[in-house]
């Protein structure tokens, strides 16, 4: 098991690269059959789904659009748990069907202000994907639609998910080592 360290904190690897591919061709498969022929749009939530969303969409089987947003819900260094804006979408989801590409689903709040605004849109469907998802953690109902990992609510980077803006290149998942 590896151990790095990323400023101030020590991370110990919990989930291995081979693990995180297998489980993303999975999740693609099951993407690939359950919207076959519908041209789905991929709306990729920056910053820390990038990495995932591009070997996921590399994965697919299907014909498919990609849009990258980002959520505005933060004031300072705070969230505020309510997000405020959808940034970047500039594509007519009217009666197109939406596949949310996120990281990471803990409480559940900005998914849910996030399938609120996009209902604005009138799409015909909107399904979430997700890296992981901390179902001890989760606040409000959501339908997760397609989740690579469950997870306990750990403090994890890697892959995209990163620690002050650092260990967002590294293809494992590292967990925050108890000090």
């Amino acid at each position: 098991m590896g151990i790095i360290k990323i400023k101030d904190k020590t991370f110990k690897t919990s989930i291995s690269e081979a693990e995180i591919r297998q489980r993303v061709k999975e999740l693609a498969a099951r993407i690939s059959s359950d919207m076959e022929g519908m041209n789905p749009i991929f709306l990729v939530v920056l910053n820390g789904s990038f990495i995932f969303a591009a070997d996921l969409l590399r994965e697919l089987t299907i014909p498919c659009e990609v849009s990258f947003v980002k959520l505005a819900s933060y004031e300072g260094t705070d969230s505020t748990g309510v997000v405020k804006e959808v940034i970047g979408l500039t594509t007519d989801l009217t009666g197109r069907n939406l596949v949310i590409v996120e990281d990471i689903v803990d409480t559940g709040r900005t998914m849910k202000q996030m399938l609120e605004s996009l209902g604005t849109h009138h799409p015909a469907t909107v399904s979430i994907c997700t890296l992981f998802v901390k179902p001890e953690k989760l606040v409000v109902p959501l339908d997760i639609d397609y989740a690579a990992f469950s997870i306990p609510n750990d403090f994890i980077v890697g892959y995209g998910l990163d620690y002050d803006q650092q260990g967002r290149g590294l293809k494992e998942i590292y967990s925050l080592a108890e000090d």
